[in-house]
């Protein structure tokens, strides 16, 4: 997907106008957060924290190397 985006200026800082089709398409809406993140390629805009992945990732592997502790302290 190609789409121009406008930049505008609000107050001394500069917004970027986003279509309500890209809003759409990222599930998100007025009041919400988007990440920007570099990619190979150039700039990465995504709803979701990149860093978050890297987070659940590390939790899912001491879930698995603990699992026994884990149920343990569960009970």
């Amino acid at each position: 997907m190609n789409m121009p985006l406008k930049l505008v200026k609000i107050g001394n800082s500069t917004g970027i106008v986003l279509p309500k089709e890209l809003l759409a398409r990222l599930r998100v809406g007025l009041g919400d957060s988007l990440y920007a993140s570099e990619a190979p390629d150039g700039v990465r805009l995504t709803a979701s924290d990149p860093n978050f992945e890297t987070k659940m990732a590390a939790a899912e592997a001491i879930m698995r190397e603990d699992r026994d502790i884990l149920r343990v302290l569960a009970q």
